[in-house]
């Protein structure tokens, strides 16, 4: 009997489905069998109306996790770490989960009797009567692809720079970042995935632009003490980490950021002039050290130009949107 089309297409696993998990699904769902874990049970019917294969699930309960054993898929892992350590554990539960071997009973006595004498075992015959689903012998490292953050590298000054710059985490997010991409090596490094990790910037789109920051008023930095930010449109980012569940390489780290250089002030005003909103108020380090919430100027703390060369000549995207310009332009055209 002829295997149904469905079963025979490629899966992909997007651990972590929401705005960006979405785009990718919408990309996927025609050349490929998509299922999206997800810890809301409530949003299982728009899971299966974006065209994705629904299981519940929580990073943080390991035992939520068994469904994932033997699914054979290739996984985009979107899902961010838990807010507190150092340590990604988040990470470390998907990993377990995705090696943890799938078992089966036999169902013939003889052949579990066979097993268990030549394997010469003193488990007992209930271990015995458990065997892998899959055959033994070597077996291919399904891909693996990990939306990181440039925000690994700490303060750069301003520097262009490129995959090769070493991590330098200073707060306990890239921390906890640098974790998951130092544990997704070592499962690349023992053949159990094919890990390839994506840096990502600031994601911005029609649904993610700071408009309500610009409403408020919100002040950004003086330019002579402003920070360069990077940026990558969430369609483009979606692109991205689809083809590199094909083409990625093995611990391999890539840039998934347009061509944009500027700095974040001046993204403030580029959204503020599109959308005829006021531009923000400029003020001082010291001002806004005492304005704004801790997280929103921890963001003001790095600075950094990032090059994406490895984007472009060993993935050969082409960015919809190269720069944060053309896509204001679309959106101003758009209204």
């Amino acid at each position: 009997m002829k295997t149904p089309r469905r079963l025979r297409r490629p899966r992909v696993l997007i651990v972590g489905c929401g705005d960006v998990g979405l785009r990718c699904v919408a990309l996927l769902r025609h050349r490929a069998h998509v299922f999206a874990l997800t810890t809301q049970p409530e949003r299982c019917a728009a899971l299966r109306a974006a065209g994705a294969s629904p299981l519940v699930g929580d990073l943080d309960a390991r035992r939520s996790l068994k469904r994932l054993a033997g699914l054979g898929a290739t996984v985009i892992h979107l899902a961010p770490p838990q807010k507190n350590g150092d340590d990604d554990r988040r990470t470390r539960a998907l990993l377990a989960a995705l090696a943890r071997p799938r078992r089966r009973l036999l169902h013939n006595p003889s052949e579990t009797c066979r097993r268990w004498l030549h394997a010469g075992s003193a488990w007992g015959k209930r271990q015995a009567r458990i065997v892998p689903a899959v055959p033994p012998g070597p077996r291919r490292s399904l891909p693996l692809v990990y939306a990181s953050t440039t925000g690994v590298y700490g303060d750069c000054a301003g520097a262009l720079i490129d995959e090769t710059r070493p991590v330098h985490p200073v707060n306990a997010r890239a921390k906890r970042r640098v974790s998951a991409e130092q544990q997704l090596r070592r499962a690349t490094a023992r053949g159990q995935i094919r890990a390839s990790i994506a840096r990502i910037p600031g994601i911005y789109a029609a649904n993610r632009l700071p408009l309500a920051r610009l409403e408020r008023g919100t002040p950004a930095l003086a330019d002579a003490c402003d920070v360069y930010t990077n940026h990558i449109h969430a369609d483009d980012l979606a692109a991205i980490l689809v083809r590199l569940t094909t083409h990625g390489r093995a611990a391999r780290v890539v840039h998934a950021s347009d061509d944009s250089r500027m700095k974040m002030g001046e993204y403030f005003d580029r959204v503020a002039d599109a959308f005829a909103l006021p531009r923000p108020p400029r003020v001082t380090r010291e001002q806004a050290a005492q304005q704004l919430e801790p997280v929103l100027l921890s963001f003001m703390q790095e600075s950094r130009c990032l090059l994406n060369q490895r984007l472009k000549r060993e993935l050969r995207i082409r960015l919809r949107y190269p720069s944060v310009e053309h896509f204001l332009r679309t959106a101003a055209q758009c209204r």
